[in-house]
């Protein structure tokens, strides 16, 4: 299998643990990926696909256990998502259970209406190294190698599962996936317990913070079509600027880290099995922003197809 993010590293376990053969081919690490970048709050964030509620209440399933071993990255957190302007809630809030209105004493400044959930959010530099043990253990490989073209790993395998994100455009010439260049900020925690998410249906830049034991992320942008991924110390002091502006508490926090990443967008998720002759390739790519809500439902589908195929050609 191709890829080593989220999406990929779920996968790979899957089939692994189901007896499989699996080698990943990546040409970054796990830590250097996309989503070693990402916000990490469950919630099927910018992606379309009819299939969408049943990946993302999968992932939610498998993520609120997972919150039961700390040695994950998972935590199941409170937290608000809110507005300036009335607008409707995300769609997604409607798979939550226990979700509530705000009352007025519950907002913050400058806000109209909100929401309080729990979901699980996840330290992605940890999740990810649990993934990737949790493969090795399943007797996975994985080789650090650039693959110019899936039809090269042919000779090597007989199916080739594809979890490239962003760089599935260059690997599979689709003209319908395009990148939009996102950036988070880690900062010092001065005592957040709870997430808050500030959404706004004209801007794609949402504003929101997430404490992950002594450091807090904060988010984050959206540029479409910006594939670069050096961080942009003005955008960095922008968004610190945002969340500084709801929690006062982060008011004059130093920056520890900056992560940038290129969210995968596409029309729709494509996930889907195709035969190029010299190997089967099965398609899971294009989660937008939201590959982590989406990767244990994607993964499973992926297993699926897979499973099939290892039977049909036999």
């Amino acid at each position: 299998m191709v890829g080593a993010g989220v999406t990929g590293l779920t996968t790979a376990v899957l089939l692994a643990e189901r007896g499989m053969s699996v080698v990943i081919v990546s040409r970054d690490h796990p830590s250097q990926t996309t989503s070693c970048a990402a916000g990490a709050l469950w919630g099927p964030h910018l992606v379309e696909h009819e299939c969408v509620e049943r990946w993302g209440k999968s992932t939610l399933k498998t993520l609120t256990s997972l919150a039961a071993d700390p040695t994950t990255g998972v935590e199941l957190m409170d937290g608000v998502e809110a507005c300036r302007t009335p607008q409707d809630p995300s769609p997604y809030l409607a798979w939550l259970p226990g979700v509530r209105a705000c009352g007025p004493d519950e907002l913050r400044p400058g806000f109209t209406m909100g929401w309080r959930y729990r979901i699980p959010v996840v330290d992605m530099p940890v999740y990810l190294t649990y993934l990737y043990d949790r493969l090795h253990k399943a007797g996975g490989v994985f080789w650090l190698r650039d693959v110019p073209a899936l039809e090269d790993l042919g000779d090597e395998a007989g199916i080739v599962v594809n979890c490239t994100g962003h760089a599935a455009g260059r690997l599979t010439r689709d003209d319908e996936l395009s990148g939009a260049r996102g950036e988070v900020v880690i900062v010092d925690n001065p005592g957040l317990d709870e997430f808050f998410i500030e959404v706004d249906s004209e801007d794609p830049d949402l504003t929101y913070f997430v404490p992950q034991g002594d450091h807090v992320v904060l988010g984050g942008t959206a540029y479409p079509g910006r594939a670069d991924t050096e961080p942009d110390p003005r955008a960095a002091r922008e968004i610190l600027r945002r969340c500084a502006t709801v929690e006062p508490r982060l008011a004059g926090a130093v920056i520890r880290e900056v992560r940038v990443g290129v969210r995968p967008f596409r029309r729709q998720v494509r996930l889907e099995h195709v035969n190029l002759g010299r190997c089967h390739v099965v398609h899971n790519y294009g989660h937008g922003g939201g590959g982590v809500s989406l990767s244990w439902g994607c993964a499973l589908e992926t297993v699926e197809l897979v499973t099939a195929l290892e039977s049909s050609t036999r």
